[in-house]
């Protein structure tokens, strides 16, 4: 064994990394790499359709607003976002009940933005969360740093009580529109219960709606926020609702363009958080956001984006009912871009089969990362957006063919 060299003896040992760090896991870096493994099907990550990018029509829209607004688009922007966008997002969300301004909105980096920033301002370590459960696993990563206690929250239980679930908590986050992972619309009459008691708690209530533009079958319900306007007719937004979107969906995750809408002085918060993160929005992609929104893009995109995707859940679906039915139970969501598979047998163990579905060549998602605790290992979140239906199949045989070989594994 060599002795240390002088040089090294006197080399102080570094300082730790936080302590949070030990907590977070890797599965959403895993999610993004996967697409590069020649053969692999990845269907984990709620990626959308690569094919589906409008390259060409973006590619214009940058090149105009690079060269008719150089100072807005190469320069330092207000840290609420460009005034433009977000006077175009207050108008896009406004309803006969729901009325919106520019102070309003804010303008993020990204839908992920929004959950990290919420946190920097609500957030002690150990303040407690009313999450709905199972939750998405960015929103647990984005407030790992500040270790929450979470309060699980079963919309579906019956006699569910929403006063009792906020009562204590510093902020209930929701995905009412698809679910992810479970991909569920939450009912009117609990969208309704859930708004009633964060008025009534003055609990901040986030309602979290990256895939409302994805439904595939039905009607719309109205947002939550739209709800809450509807208890302050005829004045500017003031409520306790604090919805989120992004442009990640209906144009393209490169862009990084999300949104926060709420109140003015969580609006204001929220700025202040986002000096210390970011500075300022890139200005490229928030006017070429802004251009897509002016030139109707984003709509013209829909219905492709809504057919090609209805399309693929009908076959994963399919898929899952030759493949799978003696071993999950699932529901054909309406929207979004998830299946939840819930196993048969509570013993099944989604971590074990992960590495042993990466072998026979498909990426799933266990559930124990939608879970705070890490305890639910007995279901799994299927993306149908990213792969075509002859994938979505082999892919499906590829995970019964797992399941067969961990069960002859003991």
């Amino acid at each position: 064994m060599n002795k240390p060299t002088p040089e090294q003896r006197d080399v102080a040992p570094r300082p730790a990394f936080a302590r949070w760090l030990g907590t977070t896991n890797d599965v959403t870096r895993g999610f993004l790499a996967v697409g590069r493994i020649p053969g692999l099907i990845n269907m984990a990550g709620g990626l959308p359709a690569p094919e589906l990018y409008p390259a060409a029509e973006l590619a214009a829209i940058a090149r105009r607003v690079i060269e008719q607004h150089p100072r807005d688009t190469l320069g330092y922007g207000p840290i609420e976002g460009l005034p433009e966008l977000r006077d175009a997002l207050a108008a896009r969300f406004s309803t006969p009940a729901l009325r919106l301004g520019r102070d309003n909105i804010l303008i993020t980096s990204s839908g992920m933005q929004g959950l990290d920033l919420l946190g920097k301002v609500l957030l002690e370590e150990g303040d407690v969360i009313a999450a709905q459960f199972p939750t998405y696993l960015g929103a647990l990563d984005a407030w790992r740093p500040r270790r929450p206690t979470y309060r699980n929250t079963v919309l579906e239980t019956p006699g569910f009580d929403p006063v009792s679930a906020m009562t204590g908590a510093r902020f209930t986050y929701s995905v009412p529109n698809f679910s992810n992972p479970t991909g569920r619309l939450v009912p009117l009459s609990v969208r309704q219960a859930l708004v009633d008691a964060a008025h009534r708690t003055g609990t901040w209530l986030v309602e979290d709606d990256p895939y409302g533009t994805l439904h595939y079958d039905g009607s719309p319900l109205p947002r939550m926020i739209e709800l809450s306007g509807r208890k302050q007719p005829g004045q500017t937004y003031d409520g306790p609702i604090v919805y989120m979107g992004t442009f990640s969906k209906e144009i393209a995750p490169g862009l990084r363009i999300g949104w926060v809408v709420a109140a003015p002085d969580m609006i204001a918060a929220l700025t202040m958080a986002k000096q210390g993160s970011d500075m300022c929005t890139s200005g490229v992609t928030q006017h070429i956001a802004l251009g897509a929104l002016q030139s109707g893009l984003v709509e013209r995109l829909q219905p492709a984006i809504v057919s090609l995707y209805r399309e693929r859940r009908d076959a994963l679906c399919a898929a899952l009912a030759e493949h799978l039915a003696d071993w999950f139970d699932w529901e054909v969501p309406v929207g979004g871009m998830f299946v939840w598979a819930v196993a048969r047998d509570p013993a099944l163990d989604t971590d074990r089969l992960l590495p042993i579905a990466a072998q026979a060549g498909v990426c799933v998602a266990p559930s124990s990362v939608f879970d705070s605790s890490g305890q639910n290992r007995c279901a799994l979140r299927l993306n149908f957006t990213l792969n075509p239906p002859a994938a979505l199949a082999e892919g499906v045989r590829r995970l019964a063919a797992a399941l067969r070989k961990m069960r002859e594994e003991g």
